[in-house]
């Protein structure tokens, strides 16, 4: 936890407001394996991080509600009664979102104002706008006692992200950092909502985030071309396979009988979430074997998959994961989230993360002209009042 942080958004709370806040912390979060599988209904394995945005809110005593960023040093303002999304204060509209979400459940918020900051790096892949999401909600659940289940929760963080943020994310990022558990990864069947976590024992080896410090501005606008050409895919399989409703029901072997029918990057795309499916199950039953040079071989394979299938890489994460890929310290690495940018995963032998780390900056610093930032990654507990 990162007290200090805690400090910084509870004091300038009650500097600004003059009331004790509710504080909460929610949390970013990795993903081990399972990257566009689930808006696809598929399958992910991530885990809720140390690193998180904390929250202090209290009532307004009114309708009127204000979100104060200390991060982008902004304040927001609007009406709990009229309120529709900002093009101005883009992140003002993911926690507006989450209280839209909230009132078309017919649950009653009068106004409130919120204090927020973080230590999630922003475009990094870890999620810092699912855990915003998540934190409003749970501090909402929190302030008005409105006895929203956790799941629910989940739904409405994602929703709020489709209808405010106007990006149409799977569940994953919110699941994750709402339902986390320290030192487990969770496995979550994106279509049930069935979940199992899964103990991270590594043993001799640790997991070393880089961050590309790239952010490239595709991003969001490609999200959602994969998500269509996805949906294009399931459309056609429909008409052979009427029982399929998503990219987790079609087998290898079906897509490939109809290749000649779909556009050869509709194809790829497709075959790119059939086979990332199966990784992660491949990958859970590695975790449960104790295999680690299996853990790696996914991870590397994963990541050719995201560069040629899914086509989502950039050329600084390529070249941070082959120079990764390339060394006898590190088991595996790939890159991690959303794509065009962030972060790559790598399972280093414990002990050599330091040489690793040093040796990567200086080829990427040489290469690009620019620095990667390593992150040391504590698997935590999901979002929770502080």
């Amino acid at each position: 936890m990162n007290e200090k942080i805690v400090n910084e958004v509870k004091s300038s709370f009650e500097q600004r407001f003059g009331i004790e806040p509710i504080v909460i912390k929610a949390p970013g979060r990795i993903n081990l394996i399972g990257e566009h599988t689930d808006y696809n209904n598929g399958f992910v394995l991530p885990a809720a991080v140390d690193q998180a945005i904390y929250l202090a809110i209290g009532k307004s005593g009114s309708s009127e509600s204000t979100l104060v960023s200390l991060d982008m040093d902004q304040t927001f303002e609007f009406s709990i009664n009229d309120f529709q999304p900002t093009k101005e204060k883009l992140w003002a509209n993911y926690l507006m979102g989450v209280v839209a979400e909230i009132q078309k459940s017919g649950r009653e918020v009068t106004g409130f104002n919120i204090v927020f900051s973080g230590d999630v790096p922003q475009g990094s892949g870890m999620s810092s706008s699912a855990a915003l999401e998540c934190g409003t909600c749970f501090a909402l659940n929190e302030l008005f006692d409105l006895s929203i289940p956790k799941v629910e929760m989940v739904k409405m963080s994602q929703k709020a992200e489709h209808n405010y943020a106007g990006v149409m994310c799977g569940i994953m990022d919110q699941f994750a950092s709402m339902m986390g558990s320290a030192d487990h990864a969770l496995l979550l069947d994106c279509e049930s909502l069935e979940y199992r976590h899964f103990p991270i024992e590594l043993t001799d080896h640790i997991i070393v985030l880089c961050n590309s410090n790239v952010s490239h501005n595709l991003a969001d606008s490609e999200y959602n071309i994969r998500r269509k050409q996805c949906e294009e895919g399931v459309s056609l399989l429909q008409k052979y396979f009427p029982e399929v409703k998503s990219l987790r029901d079609v087998s290898l072997e079906e897509l490939n009988a109809h290749q000649s029918e779909l556009s050869d990057v509709v194809y790829k795309r497709c075959k790119y979430v059939i086979e990332e499916n199966e990784r992660v199950m491949s990958m859970t039953k590695a975790m449960e074997a104790g295999e680690i040079d299996a853990l790696g071989e996914i991870l590397t394979i994963a990541q050719e998959g995201m560069r040629s299938g899914y086509e989502i890489s950039c050329p600084e994460i390529d070249f941070m994961a082959d120079f990764a890929n390339n060394r006898e310290d590190v088991v595996g690495a790939r890159m991690m989230g959303g794509g065009f940018g962030g972060c790559t995963i790598n399972l280093v032998n414990k002990g050599s993360e330091d040489q690793f780390i040093s040796e990567l900056n200086a080829a990427y610093k040489e290469q690009f002209n620019k620095e990667i930032t390593p992150i040391k990654v504590v698997i935590s507990d999901g979002v929770k009042r502080i």
